[in-house]
C-alpha cells in the first residue's frame, strides 16, 4: 500500500470517529448540590432529563450512525456505550437531585 492511500484511509477513520455521537455524561453528584434551592433543583432535574433524552436520541439511526457502520463499525460501538453511560449518569443524577429535593421539603 503506498503513503498516500494510508494517510488517507487514517484521516477518514479519524473524520468517522470524531463525527460519531458523543451525548453528554454528568456527574451525578456535584459540587454545590447541597445548596441549590428548590427552583435550582428543579432546573438541575430537567437538564438532567434532557441530557438523558438527547443520548437516547444519538442511539438512534442517524446519518451519523449509518455512516459509522459503513466506514467504521468500531465508532458504532463505541457511539452505543456512550449513549448508555450518557443516560445512566443523567438518569443517576436526576435520582440525587429528587432525593435532595425530597430531603428539603420543597
Amino acid at each position: 500500500m503506498n503513503r498516500k492511500l494510508i494517510v488517507a484511509v487514517a484521516a477518514l477513520a479519524g473524520l468517522t470517529v470524531t463525527a460519531c455521537a458523543t451525548p453528554t455524561v454528568v456527574d451525578a453528584e456535584q459540587p454545590g448540590d447541597m445548596n441549590l434551592s428548590c427552583t435550582q433543583l428543579q432546573n438541575q432535574i430537567s437538564e438532567a432529563r434532557e441530557f438523558e433524552e438527547e443520548a437516547r436520541e444519538e442511539r438512534g439511526v442517524t446519518g451519523t450512525n449509518v455512516a459509522a457502520a459503513v466506514f467504521f463499525p468500531l465508532g458504532l460501538v463505541g457511539t452505543y456505550m456512550n449513549t448508555e453511560e450518557a443516560i445512566d449518569a443523567a438518569r443517576d443524577r436526576r435520582e440525587h437531585l429528587a432525593e435532595i429535593y425530597d430531603n428539603k421539603g420543597c
